[in-house]
């Protein structure tokens, strides 16, 4: 297990007032098997949390035990200070859970699915028609609220998912995988919606495999492979924490050994790779640094035709920690 200073355990840290899912020491078995061991992590409001990791890492049965949808083996899930097992109702009804798969009605019109769903939530009347049109305005679809969503494109069907899950004002939104399979314009919308929810104060769990996803719209993320929580916090935390470095690429068409000795002195720089026509610098804050280095390879009478500037990502991070890439 690699933690970040101050958390242990998985992120099974103490509950602060602030947060409105807390889950500790979540486990699940089947038989000898077991799925998922001992995670656990908080959410605070407006937080958008992310569950981040390989197909087949845990990342659904972690959030179906979380939604009261599996049956845990072990550990314990509050969602606004109410426990799951004590009191199922409230902290079901304090979620919003979007699930992978659709669950839409294809002959029915947005506006009539939505209707549908408020009514399971037990909406009704004005506020119910209200909370349809904010809904359809949320997700992009007031102009198309009376058609039928069987002929929805898959990412307008994913985004009346999306809104589904919020139509009951839930405290937690719950989203599993929400862009698999769709164009990369709806997908841009979809992760548009999500931006926009930490604004309203509702705490997100989004689970991913995609790395690009986790970086736009994550204040922080756990990393989960094989069941387990291996790292957790944000982007920069955790690219601290594996000893990650930011990679300069200068091509050059002359004088790379002055070059190289030359951008080596600089405190900036950790460590320089020549190669055919390029150097390869290793240094902690590229773009600080980046104007001392130009300067440096100048001096040393080199002439730069290209510079590329490689930030380290959660990807890099996931490889270091597991030693597989992120989406084997």
């Amino acid at each position: 297990m690699v933690g970040l200073p101050g958390t242990t355990n998985g992120g099974n840290a103490p509950p602060s007032a602030g947060d409105v899912l807390t889950c500790r020491g979540l486990t699940k078995r089947y038989g000898e098997r077991t799925v998922v061991d001992d995670v656990g992590f908080a959410i605070a409001a407006g937080e958008t949390y992310g569950l981040l990791g390989p197909n087949g890492a845990g990342k659904t049965t972690i959030i179906s035990m979380l939604c009261g949808l599996l049956r845990r083996d072990g550990g314990t899930v509050r969602v606004l200070g109410s426990d799951l097992d004590a009191d199922p109702r409230t902290v079901q009804g304090a979620i919003g859970y979007v699930p992978q798969h659709l669950a839409i009605y294809p002959d029915l019109s947005a506006a009539e699915n939505l209707r549908f769903f408020g009514r399971l939530h037990g909406l009704g009347g004005r506020s119910l028609a209200a909370r349809v049109d904010e809904v359809l305005v949320t997700t992009g679809l007031a102009d198309r609220a009376d058609d039928r969503a069987g002929d929805f494109s898959g990412g307008m069907q994913r985004r009346l998912n999306i809104g589904i899950g919020l139509l009951h004002q839930p405290s937690l939104l719950v989203l599993d995988e929400p862009t698999v399979g769709v164009d990369p314009q709806s997908r841009d919308a979809i992760l548009a919606s999500v931006e926009q929810l930490g604004a309203t104060g509702i705490g997100v769990l989004y689970t991913t495999h995609y790395m690009e996803e986790a970086e736009r719209l994550c204040d922080r993320v756990g990393i989960v492979d094989h069941g387990t929580m291996v790292a957790e916090g944000t982007r920069r935390e955790l690219v601290a924490l594996v000893g990650e470095r930011d990679r300069v690429r200068l091509g050059l068409d002359s004088g790379q050994a002055e070059a190289a000795d030359r951008l080596l002195a600089l405190p900036e720089v950790d460590s320089v790779v020549s190669s055919d026509h390029r150097l390869d610098l290793g240094l902690t804050d590229s773009q600080r640094a980046l104007p001392a280095i130009l300067s440096a390879a100048e001096a040393a009478g080199a002439r730069v035709q290209s510079v590329e500037v490689v930030e380290p990502d959660l990807e890099a991070v996931f490889l270091h920690l597991t030693g597989r890439a992120l989406r084997n």
